[in-house]
């Protein structure tokens, strides 16, 4: 079950966004990760001066708390962030397991400042054929070799 919500983290993360656009570090988005009121992690977004399309603010934090744990699974850890997670950083927050997600702007509010996400909302509910991004499949039974390995694998950690 997660914790109540902190405001104040809240804050934090949006003073990081704010702060990455005024030194011109980066996009306005930033968040941390937290866990029984301490912050274990905190990232900004890094895309342009990385020239890291998945260095968003969320990735950051998420990246950053793993390794101060030394574990790929944040349970019982929330995320607070300036903006409602694009689906890359909410599909990263369900994998690392992370217990609540806050945030502060909505998706809508991203797109008034030029930030659409809702575009990837919205393609991801089409049939994969209706998508602007074509994607197939190749090589499945070759492919499979990977899984075969690793179900044999006695040495695999399994998450």
């Amino acid at each position: 079950m997660a914790a109540p919500p902190n405001p104040d983290f809240l804050r934090r993360a949006i003073h990081l966004a704010t702060q990455n656009v005024v030194t011109g570090s980066g996009g306005p988005f930033a968040a941390l990760i937290a866990r029984d009121g301490v912050i274990l992690g905190e990232g900004v977004n890094t895309v342009t001066a990385s020239n890291d399309p998945t260095a968003h603010g969320e990735v950051n934090a998420i990246r950053a708390a793993a390794r101060a744990l030394g574990t790929f699974t944040l349970a019982g850890c929330e995320l607070y962030t300036s903006c409602q997670p694009c689906p890359m950083c909410l599909s990263a927050s369900y994998w690392a397991r992370l217990d609540a997600v806050y945030y502060g702007c909505s998706a809508a509010d991203a797109a008034r400042a030029g930030f659409d996400d809702d575009f990837l909302y919205h393609e991801f509910l089409q049939d994969p054929q209706r998508r602007k991004l074509p994607v197939t499949q190749l090589l499945s039974e070759e492919a499979w070799s990977s899984f075969a390995a690793w179900i044999a694998s006695p040495n695999k950690v399994e998450y």
